[in-house]
Parts: C-alpha cells; sequence; structure tokens
C-alpha cells in the first residue's frame, strides 16, 4: 500500500513541478467544469491521500519538541498545539484546489471525466487497492529476469571470449544471481 502511495505522491508531485514549470501564467484559464472534473478525478484515485498525515504528523513532531524542552507543560502544549493544528486544518482544500489545478492543466475535461469513470468501477477500484501487490510482483520478477539476464551476458561473453582468445581472454566477474532462479530468468 506504501508503494501505491508513494507513486502517487511522486507522480503528483512531478504533474505539479513539470506544470509549475513549463504553463506559462496566461495558460491557467481552466473552467469550473474542467476543475470539477479534475476534483472528480483526484477523488476517485486518492491523489492526494499520502497527503492526510502530513498536518497530523507535524502536530505530533512539534508536541514532541516543546515538550522535550518543558515538560511540566504538557497539557498546555498539548492544548495549545491541537488548537493551531485543528485552525490550519482548512487549509487542506488550499492542496485540493492546487491539485486539481494541476491536472486540469495536464488533463483535458474529457480525459478527467475518463479517469474518474474508470476509477470508480470496480476494475477501477480494484487496480486501487491491488494494483500495489501486482506491481511487487512484477518487481519481483523482473529482478530475477534482471540477474538471469546478467548471468546469461556474463557467461556467453566468456564462453565466446574464451574460444576467439583462449588464455589470453579476460576473466568475465561472476553474477550475483542466487541459484534456482535460472528457470523463472530464462522466460
Amino acid at each position: 500500500m506504501k508503494l501505491a502511495k508513494r507513486a502517487r505522491m511522486l507522480a503528483l508531485t512531478a504533474a505539479m513541478a513539470f506544470t509549475v514549470l513549463s504553463v506559462p501564467a496566461g495558460a491557467q484559464d481552466i473552467s469550473e467544469e474542467h476543475l470539477k472534473a479534475a476534483r472528480a478525478a483526484i477523488d476517485a484515485i486518492n491523489a492526494t491521500d499520502a497527503f492526510d498525515s502530513y498536518l497530523p504528523e507535524a502536530a505530533q513532531g512539534l508536541k514532541a519538541q516543546l515538550l522535550q524542552q518543558s515538560p511540566n507543560l504538557v497539557n498546555l502544549i498539548n492544548a495549545t498545539v491541537d488548537e493551531k493544528a485543528l485552525e490550519l486544518a482548512g487549509r487542506r482544500a488550499d492542496l485540493e484546489n492546487e491539485a486539481a489545478l494541476a491536472y486540469a492543466r495536464i488533463f483535458s475535461q474529457e480525459e478527467l471525466q475518463n479517469i474518474a469513470t474508470f476509477y470508480n468501477s470496480p476494475a477501477g477500484k480494484k487496480l486501487l487497492s491491488d494494483g500495489p501487490i501486482v506491481t511487487r510482483e512484477v518487481l519481483k520478477a523482473a529482478e530475477i529476469w534482471r540477474r538471469g539476464v546478467i548471468r546469461d551476458l556474463s557467461n556467453s561473453v566468456t564462453e565466446t571470449l574464451q574460444a576467439a582468445a583462449g588464455a589470453q581472454a579476460p576473466a568475465v566477474p561472476q553474477t550475483d544471481a542466487p541459484e534456482g532462479e535460472g528457470a523463472a530468468a530464462n522466460q
């Protein structure tokens, strides 16, 4: 789940950075309907969910720092930090608005509607929930495949060099492929 959140956060951050760097100021004429479609897409893909913990984590961190400095003020510190954090909670909408603008700059209104439609469908919801599992499995398979390719390349080069140069052939370093991965690697 964390992998998917990190991937969404990285994608959102990259989209925002790309938007800020590449879109001229005058190109920000985005209709309310386009923004509405962007918000629906963001909601459907949970694009900003990874940021939900930022304010509570900041509050907890601040409490810990302040309590370490003044442990005798525990009640005052906790109450003050909680109160001020709640006052800032409304600023979460600012992030949603910026995310909607970023998506609206990159995707057309129709594309955003299609994204929302797909991710609100059973298949889209399954992709969101099970996608990280599939990604993890694909990464494991890719690592096994990578090790097999490295091993096979090394073996092939070693054989060819030894056949061509004999004793003068350079030694090709051994790979780090664990035993038993050869069958999966050759697929």
